[in-house]
């Protein structure tokens, strides 16, 4: 039997499910993971007009030059995975070891054949595809679905806070650098309110309404409720090079982010805090149970480094799967906690045990010697376990409440 033509049409126009590089540029529609899932089984006994309306659409997910080249990555959407592969001979997917995932399915003449598939959830996936018996592509696919809670949508009754965007050229701390700053100014923010301060490294991906993270909507909803204090988030890129364009990845990010010292906190201080309220005309409030500072990865040491140089300034810190490794010594922060003075910093991290191990270190033994050290010292801390990678999809469902813990005693 054919599919059901409303089947037909919802896997001919899909705009959201593919990731931006995957879209193409003007009309047309194109197939999503799970849509092919649905249509697979009805493919065989589907029209010629309907198999060339599902080879369109596939060729523009994948990309006609990506298929003729067998570069043709396969495509993720939850727990299910797309692929697609362009060869005159019936073609196969295994795994890694050799074991069969599945027999691609022709779409047309020209050899373009397709196998969708739901997986297991936290798969690190290792795959290749074989054609008449050979070898013709390889590649990996991490499955990683965590839903969001209703805290990371936005609500038609919750008031929408704004995004502003600017360029710093200027920085003296780390020179020879541009970088992008989004700032987040609440819901009827007005000249000369007094509110509190939260910096985040890696900034623009993480003030994206539609992003991983989400957290300008995330903000928007818990100031609503007053789960949190009125707060104008700072969403700071690291610095890339001046010769590097936008979307570049940042050449100075590894050294301003897990260079241990007060350098990042001076820049933050003196440059862009100043600039940010000049620009919006912000007041801060300026005691620092009403300053935190976010990242993951290396923008999560980076976070924690600058509440450890300047307790009087950032007075909590949130860190998700952070790289305390020996990346440029940041190993050594479990000792320094246990030998130092407790300072008046909360902190809270998460890990997930699929995060990462490889010469610098063991990014969960890392966060747990960290956890165990401000147990230790009697910090004010929570760690969070789940079994994300490496990387924000772990940190987006928990991170509401990473918040609500966090701003819990202020108003």
């Amino acid at each position: 039997m054919r599919p059901p033509a409303i089947l037909l049409t919802c896997l001919l126009w899909a705009p959201t499910l593919l990731p931006a590089q995957d879209k193409p540029k003007s009309g047309g529609g194109w197939a999503s993971p799970k849509q092919m899932l649905q249509a697979q089984e009805g493919l065989s006994h589907a029209s010629a007009e309907d198999r060339k309306k599902l080879h369109q659409a596939v060729t523009r997910a994948f990309g006609l030059k990506n298929l003729a080249q067998g570069r043709a990555a396969a495509k993720i959407e939850e727990t299910t995975v797309l692929w697609a592969i362009l060869d005159p001979q019936p073609a196969s997917v295994l795994r890694e070891d050799g074991t069969l995932i599945g027999e691609m399915t022709s779409l047309g003449e020209d050899g373009l054949q397709v196998l969708a598939r739901e997986m297991p959830n936290f798969t690190d996936l290792s795959y290749r595809i074989e054609a008449g018996g050979m070898p013709r592509m390889a590649g990996n696919a991490r499955i990683e679905h965590f839903p969001l809670t209703a805290n990371s949508q936005p609500q038609a009754d919750v008031p929408k806070g704004r995004l502003e965007k600017f360029e710093w050229k200027d920085s003296k701390v780390f020179p020879d650098t541009v970088r992008d700053v989004t700032v987040y100014l609440p819901a009827g923010h007005q000249p000369g309110e007094e509110t509190c301060l939260m910096v985040w490294q890696d900034g623009s991906r993480h003030a994206d309404p539609t992003g991983s993270l989400r957290v300008a909507v995330v903000f928007d909803n818990l100031i609503h409720q007053k789960a949190m204090p009125r707060t104008v988030g700072i969403f700071i890129d690291p610095g890339r090079k001046p010769k590097q364009k936008p979307g570049d990845k940042a050449a100075n990010r590894s050294f301003e982010y897990d260079s241990l010292g007060d350098a990042y906190g001076r820049f933050l201080l003196e440059e862009i805090i100043p600039e940010v309220e000049k620009r919006h005309a912000v007041k801060l409030r300026a005691t620092p149970d009403a300053r935190a500072i976010a990242g993951g990865s290396s923008g999560g040491i980076c976070a924690f480094t600058a509440a450890w140089e300047r307790p009087d300034k950032f007075g909590k810190v949130l860190s998700w799967v952070g790289s305390f490794v020996d990346l440029r010594g940041g190993h050594v922060y479990p000792s320094l906690i246990r030998l130092t003075e407790r300072k008046p910093i909360r902190v809270y991290l998460l890990d997930g045990e699929n995060d990462l191990d490889n010469p610098f270190g063991n990014w969960p033994l890392a966060n747990k010697q960290m956890a165990a050290a401000l147990k230790f010292m009697n910090y004010d801390f929570r760690i969070d376990w789940n079994p994300c990678f490496h990387g924000s999809k772990g940190m987006a469902p928990a991170l509401p409440e990473a918040l609500r813990w966090l701003w819990r005693d202020v108003k």
